[in-house]
């Protein structure tokens, strides 16, 4: 469809015959002869002559000159302003919400596009977004200038929470008519679409262009298994097939783990496992789908989906002929959902790394195990105590306990005892600025026994829970960064039935998220910390942002309540898009409206620059038709024309060429394998090598190069690093010869195959398929003497971001490259380990070795660079003494 922006320029086509005869009686100019006057005696006649007429090819390119500057000056365009066919003032409406951020760019450009027909053609244009202003106002729209439109349209971002077309229909309903309207939609139906067709259909001509809406990313829900964490991916329904993946990320937004998925056709949704060792797990707040930026791609994680690990211990023998009475079981039964248990003595499990303690019914540990006990709360850890008739007993001795929040009084209270009840007590409602807040105490649950606290004045404030009579259930005080809670009676059945109730794993579950700064007492409302941005960023909260409560339901994101992390300190509660919008369903609008996409031929294409470049080359042409017919253009001056605009194209189309690029400086490369993810891993981690090569020592390299083993030469590079996928073809014939040339003559190929999701033989299967045209020499596991250990840093092992699964080099000291070898095969992910972002800070976590390996990792990436530099010079020390003796000599 081609269309112009001022179209009565065309008019101006009418004068065309009337300038086809002016040039036909213009004669051209007189040509110049020298000859003797004498001759015009001769063969002189009388009569009357015509004046030349301009010839018929001079003719045709002016009136084409003249007709090319006429449609140029009409604005011609190839869809011009996509649907603005009509007159009057133009009402844009544009879905900003959660599910257009995925292809925002695209929207934007097609929008501006939109709007810069309207701009030629002078009409006004009122732009009015769906979803609710992230001030908290009501949306709003009046007509203004198409300049000024396209800059607010440049201003727009998408939102991190639903659109709201029903208020949206009635913003419309206040815009003047008649106006010719166009719906950029989200393609996701969110309610109130039929309503704002109906208002912009009232307006004039409807369009609606509809573009991909964006995935939904859920938070996951609880996982049986403490390894694996289930993410499910939603969509709105599609024919076609989807490969995505979900990533995990820590706080400092180093990915701790991947996982593929993939959407069958007409498939709504799809399940992704995370599986990662608990010491990772633990670490995630975030979870995306990589390489869309949207909000509604991003589910965040607080200490609700963290493992915490739970040491579980008892005073003395915890095991009982009955199951029911095991002091452990109704913790173990009821913590196994959330927590990484560990039994053991308390001395053992302080060993290891530990969130909560629970000791049933145990007496407190003494001497230096008390000090390290001490030191563990002090830092931040939970010791959860459950009381009984060992408990009892030391109360009743007397016995100093450090490790109590309250002080007990001797001998406890029980039905029949000294200081007895006539019935069991029940619970009363949990206070609500404790950690217990909004849970329902259920009416059947009593307490026969206890031990008591002794009265105090701090005891009020100490309390979590109490009986109905007022006594205390759950004491607890804070000690450092950690707490110290005391349950009044017994783990078990035997003093109460609480832990046979549904009451007690919500309890023990809250006690657990004390470790991780969840709120305890005080506090009923949690302001917010951070809050993502419709590109799924996170960022300080927009000033109309309110604290969420901390009980109850979780509120629909919105400009009050946007997704992101709510709490006090270090205190967080995640707000998750995903959790509150359900599943994405296809957009639902009424029949007979006229409807495009965003795809192909709907961009408008400006077809005035085409008629200027025409009309400039056929002036150039008439110019040199003119100095042809004067006598004045030869054929040397034709030719150095033609030359010069030669030179002139051949100048404006010069690139770079690769080979120049890659031989001016001495640089590392990398294969490009296809997967954009592991690209950019490989020039990321690649770039820091290089920069950390140059500080540790003499040696300077340029930033790396990618490399297409099909196009590109490889001899330029002296170490050349390729990481194995699972979807890589192997290089043609012609390619694996470059390779294996280059092999022969000195390169040093570094192979990564890094996926920690593949089986050792999948692995070794992969890598012989992928080099099979390759001349590789035969492979022995590294030397602990090889040179490679010590071409710069003395190594016993070669780790990257995972630890090292065996390394791989050339069997033997060939003759050949002065001993060294052609080919480093691993699978730790060294580029992983090496890889930072735009701050230097490191992209991915290593595992398990942390900081300390990840700089191991560095001196490896060193040893590899001088090994391919310097060859097997450090072999050579060896004929050093024989040297120095034929010196002295």
């Amino acid at each position: 469809m081609i269309g112009f922006g001022l179209p009565w320029v065309l008019g101006l086509l009418a004068l065309l015959p009337g300038l086809w005869w002016l040039l036909r009686v213009v004669p051209p100019a007189p040509r110049k002869v020298r000859f003797p006057a004498v001759r015009l005696l001769f063969g002189l006649e009388a009569g009357e002559e015509a004046a030349a007429r301009t010839p018929p090819l001079v003719l045709m390119l002016r009136m084409l000159l003249v007709a090319c500057l006429i449609l140029a000056a009409a604005g011609p365009a190839i869809n011009p302003g996509q649907a603005t066919t009509s007159g009057g003032p133009l009402v844009l409406v544009v879905d900003d919400g959660w599910a257009a951020a995925a292809d925002w760019r695209r929207r934007v450009a097609w929008a501006d596009d939109l709007l810069a027909g309207v701009e030629r053609s002078g009409r006004p244009v009122a732009l009015l977004g769906t979803a609710p202003p992230a001030d908290g106002g009501v949306a709003s729209a009046s007509l203004v200038p198409a300049a000024r439109a396209r800059e607010a349209l440049a201003a727009l971002e998408p939102k991190p929470w639903p659109v709201d077309r029903a208020a949206a229909a009635r913003a419309v309903a206040a815009l003047p008519r008649p106006a010719q309207a166009v719906w950029l939609a989200d393609g996701i139906e969110d309610g109130g679409s039929a309503e704002l067709a109906r208002a912009l259909k009232g307006l004039g001509p409807l369009t609606v262009a509809e573009g991909r809406p964006g995935h939904l990313l859920p938070p996951p829900g609880d996982d049986a298994d403490p390894g694996r964490l289930s993410v499910t991916v939603r969509r709105a329904a599609a024919e076609a097939a989807e490969t995505l993946a979900v990533r995990g990320l820590d706080e400092a937004g180093r990915v701790l783990g991947r996982a593929p998925v993939t959407l069958a056709p007409g498939a709504a949704e799809a399940i992704a496992e995370l599986r990662l060792p608990p010491e990772l797990r633990n670490k995630l707040v975030r979870l995306d789908i990589e390489g869309e930026a949207a909000a509604g791609a991003v589910a965040l994680l607080d200490g609700r989906w963290r493992r915490r690990p739970v040491g579980l211990a008892a005073g003395g023998a915890s095991a009982s002929p009955s199951p029911l009475l095991d002091r452990l079981t109704y913790l173990t039964r009821a913590l196994e959902p959330v927590a990484e248990l560990r039994r053991g003595e308390v001395a053992d499990l302080l060993a290891g790394d530990l969130a909560v303690l629970m000791l049933a019914d145990a007496a407190a540990p003494r001497g230096a195990s008390a000090d390290k006990l001490q030191a563990w709360i002090e830092r931040g850890g939970v010791l959860v105590r459950f009381a009984g008739p060992t408990l009892a007993a030391v109360a009743q001795d007397g016995e100093p306990d450090r490790f109590l929040p309250v002080r007990l009084l001797g001998g406890g209270r029980m039905l029949g005892g000294a200081m007895s009840w006539s019935v069991a007590q029940g619970l009363a409602p949990f206070p609500p600025d404790g950690p217990f807040a909004g849970l329902a105490v259920p009416a059947d649950v009593s307490v026969s026994a206890q031990v008591l606290a002794e009265p105090s004045l701090e005891l009020a404030a100490r309390t979590w829970a109490q009986l109905a009579d007022g006594t205390p259930l759950v004491t607890a005080e804070r000690r450092g960064r950690g707490w110290l809670v005391l349950v009044h009676t017994t783990a078990n059945a035997e003093w109460s039935n609480l832990a046979l109730s549904g009451l007690f794993p919500e309890m023990l579950h809250r006690l657990t998220q004390l470790a991780e700064g969840m709120p305890g007492p005080g506090g009923g409302r949690l302001p917010p910390i951070e809050a993502l941005d419709g590109f799924g960023r996170l960022g300080a909260p927009g000033a109309a942002a309110i604290a969420l409560a901390a009980e109850g339901a979780a509120p629909s994101p919105g400009p009050r309540h946007p997704p992101g992390f709510y709490g006090v300190g270090g205190s967080r509660v995640a707000l998750n898009l995903g959790a509150a919008v359900g599943r994405p369903m296809v957009l639902d609008l009424p029949a007979g409206l006229r409807r495009v996409g965003l795809e192909g031929g709907g961009r408008e294409i400006p077809l005035a620059p085409y008629f200027l470049a025409a009309a400039v080359a056929f002036a150039i042409l008439d110019l040199l038709a003119a100095l042809a017919l004067r006598g004045l253009l030869r054929g040397g001056a034709a030719v150095s024309l033609v030359l010069i605009l030669a030179l002139a194209h051949s100048a404006r189309a010069a690139q770079d060429d690769f080979a120049i690029e890659a031989g001016l400086a001495t640089r590392l490369a990398y294969v490009r394998t296809g997967v954009a993810a592991v690209d950019a891993k490989s020039r990321s981690g690649l770039a820091a090598l290089s920069r950390l090569v140059a500080a540790r020592s003499t040696a300077t390299l340029a930033e790396p190069m990618g490399i297409d083993l099909e196009a590109d030469p490889v001899v330029f590079f002296p170490l050349l690093y390729w990481p194995v996928t699972a979807d890589q073809t192997p290089p043609s014939a012609a390619a694996a010869e470059r390779l294996s040339a280059y092999m022969r003559h000195g390169g040093l190929i570094v192979f990564d195959a890094a996926d920690p999701l593949m089986a050792a033989a999948e692995r070794a299967g992969l890598l012989a398929a992928l080099t099979r045209g390759l001349a590789l020499p035969p492979l022995a596991p590294l030397p602990v003497d090889h040179v490679l250990t010590r071409s710069f840093y003395l190594l016993k092992d070669l780790p990257g971001r995972a630890a090292d699964l065996g390394v791989w080099v050339e069997e033997g000291a060939a003759a050949a490259n002065d001993g060294v070898s052609p080919v480093v095969v691993g699978a730790s992910d060294w580029a992983g380990a090496w890889a930072t972002d735009g701050q230097g800070r490191p992209q991915f976590a290593v595992s398990p070795g942390g900081e300390r390996q990840r700089e191991i990792a560095y001196r490896v990436g060193i040893n590899l660079v001088m090994y391919a530099l310097t060859g097997n010079y450090k072999a050579d020390q060896v004929h050093l003494p024989a040297i120095l003796e034929r010196l002295r000599r």
